[in-house]
């Protein structure tokens, strides 16, 4: 009798000393994550965001802010710092600002609260917490899961791998996942300030183009047509490039790739228009949703999908594709190379 006491003792001290070397379940972890959230107001973040999606990876620099309850500002940045595109959320909209050509889209929306993003912190915790099959290990110094994706129009990434600090539980890395289980993008976090102050105009529209301009200047109206054809990289099952052409238009030339098959898109890519230094210009978006295309943000309909980068506009348009084949094909000529 003695000697099974003696057992019994022994295990709870054992079951002592480690739960206060720190071990924690996968529950106590969650629940760790979503106090975190909760007692949050605000934070400031950098990252860099790599995107494997074609033959040559590419990668930029996000400068993330978040002011409790909804103000939010991500700048995006490529690796030679010339190019950027800004989305603002304020009382007033959802703005996508593209300083280099000198516009501005306002949009009604309730990014990001209705898909998953990978630079946000709250939306990554969103992600754990919703998936209740989600998977969980720890190593020596961090936690890690592996979640479900909450894409509206992309079923082509399903699932991600989300990194946390073990001390602070801030993120480390994201790896988002596609249906063979390779990393398509993956985020890795650089800094993240839980105790970020900002001023009281941090988040205002105005403030923020100008300052985004600065950094960026307005692209000049020279060289024109003077651009790079892009292809579509995406592997669509059954369907390839069927005709290429060239016209010229009044802004420079115009490429037209069709492609065909089992299913059809037509791609137009020419160079962007720039708006006058003089003034920036606001484009109200009704008729479509803002799309996270990685490397930009653009604006999506039932048969279309536009959006500019370095310089140069794209639109794909189809009947047949799915919105997620949509997202998928745009993705990829954004980081796809000259055929």
């Amino acid at each position: 009798m003695r000697k099974g006491l003696w057992l019994i003792s022994a295990l709870i001290a054992l079951s002592v000393v480690l739960s206060a070397c720190g071990t924690k379940s996968q529950e106590d972890v969650t629940k760790g994550l979503k106090e975190k959230v909760g007692n949050l107001k605000g934070y400031k973040a950098t990252a860099q965001m790599t995107l494997t999606v074609g033959n040559d990876p590419q990668s930029y620099d996000i400068d993330v802010w978040h002011n409790k309850p909804g103000d939010y500002r991500v700048h995006l940045k490529n690796e030679k710092k010339d190019q950027s595109q800004m989305i603002l959320r304020n009382k007033s909209g959802v703005y996508v600002v593209t300083p280099a050509l000198n516009k501005s889209y306002r949009f009604q929306s309730e990014w990001p609260q209705n898909s998953s993003q990978a630079y946000l912190y709250e939306s990554l915790v969103a992600d754990v917490l919703n998936d209740k099959e989600a998977k969980f290990k720890a190593t020596d110094d961090h936690y890690v899961f592996e979640t479900k994706t909450r894409y509206q129009n992309n079923k082509m990434l399903p699932s991600q791998e989300i990194t946390f600090r073990k001390d602070t539980l801030e993120p480390v890395t994201v790896k988002v996942m596609d249906t063979n289980h390779n990393p398509v993008m993956t985020v890795e976090f650089s800094k993240v300030d839980f105790n970020a102050k900002f001023d009281k105009d941090a988040f205002e529209t105005e403030k923020n183009m100008t300052s985004a301009q600065m950094e960026v200047p307005v692209l000049a109206n020279s060289n024109k047509g003077d651009f790079t054809v892009k292809y579509v990289m995406a592997d669509i099952p059954n369907v390839s490039l069927a005709d290429e052409k060239e016209m010229e238009t009044d802004n420079g030339k115009r490429i037209i790739l069709t492609y065909g098959g089992d299913k059809s898109f037509t791609l137009f890519q020419e160079q962007a228009r720039v708006v006058p230094a003089t003034s920036m210009k606001m484009i109200e978006v009704e008729d479509g949703e803002m799309v996270d295309l990685g490397a930009s943000v653009g604006v999506m309909t039932e048969q279309s999908v536009t959006w500019s980068e370095n310089g140069v506009d794209y639109m794909l348009v189809s009947n047949d594709l799915t919105p997620d084949e949509m997202v998928m094909a745009a993705k990829s000529v954004q980081a796809g190379t000259e055929k």
